[in-house]
């Protein structure tokens, strides 16, 4: 007896092929790495430029015609209509708060102009001070064989002006140890330096300072006589070298009282005599306070 024919059943599964993606992930991909290159390009700008540029790029972004107030009348027009016949203005900003420009302008006015007057003082200060400081270095750097006491020298404006310090560092000092006179590399940088400090109109202010005598160690030179002694070496130099006397305004020593490191007075640092190039207010007229 024969057996019946088997079904044989084949199923065959038909994969779908998927869909083309497309290229929006490349750009996408694009566009993150762009925005990512733009950014390390401004942090890289932002670190080069100098207090003074970031301030004048701040400047010249700023939206000036942006209103300060939030409210609805903050525009351009404070809340006023270009068509008389249209809807009642709102009254002027100055009114609401309580603000009346031309009241601002007259008490300017009465004043003299004083708040206006410090900004364009302060503004003269920067740029001579950036003006002598690079006439100060420019005179440096025709002195190469000075070269190696370019640490020894340091140039930077403070409250009173603008300061030029000769500064002792580790295995290199300015004046030798307990002595008022200069080496006479010093004294070659202040003969150097004369002609410049001539040409500029501030008066000078000589500090002497020393560091502190560590505790145990061996006593030395007078700390007040010693830094005083200095500055009046510095001052005979300059003098020498053609600086008029007339413009000396102080000769002062300070001892181990001001060191430049609070933490550490003992090191060599702390050991300077500071020429400064005082920034002074002009005379008044006569008839200023009439």
């Amino acid at each position: 007896m024969t057996k019946p024919a088997q079904t044989i059943i084949v199923k065959k599964v038909r994969k779908a092929a998927h869909a083309h993606h497309g290229g929006a992930w490349k750009i996408a991909y694009a566009d993150f790495v762009t925005a990512m290159m733009a950014f390390f390009l401004l942090m890289w700008l932002i670190s080069m430029t100098t207090q003074e540029q970031k301030e004048g790029l701040a400047e010249y972004f700023a939206p000036g015609s942006l209103s300060p107030s939030t409210s609805g009348a903050g525009g351009m027009l404070w809340g006023t209509a270009l068509d008389k016949s249209g809807s009642k203005p709102s009254p002027p900003r100055e009114v609401a708060t309580g603000t009346n420009r031309q009241e601002d302008r007259a008490r300017r006015t009465s004043s003299g102009g004083s708040a206006d007057r410090e900004v364009n003082r302060s503004v003269a200060g920067q740029q001579a001070s950036h003006s002598a400081i690079a006439s100060l270095r420019q005179t440096l750097q025709s002195m190469p064989e000075i070269a190696d006491l370019s640490r020894n020298i340091v140039i930077e404006p403070t409250k009173e002006g603008l300061d030029v310090a000769l500064m002792d560092e580790s295995g290199r000092s300015m004046f030798p140890e307990g002595s008022v006179q200069p080496y006479p590399s010093t004294r070659r940088v202040l003969e150097t330096l004369a002609p410049t400090l001539r040409r500029l109109p501030n008066r000078l202010a000589i500090t002497g300072h020393t560091s502190a005598a560590r505790p145990g160690s061996a006593a030395g030179a007078e700390p007040w006589s010693l830094t005083t002694g200095r500055a009046l070496a510095v001052r005979e130099i300059l003098s020498g070298a053609g600086f008029p006397n007339d413009r000396f305004a102080s000769v002062v020593g300070r001892a181990d009282t001001e060191p430049v490191f609070l933490d550490n007075p003992y090191i060599a640092p702390n050991r300077r005599v500071r020429i400064t190039l005082l920034t002074e207010e002009p005379p008044l007229p006569p008839n200023h306070f009439r």
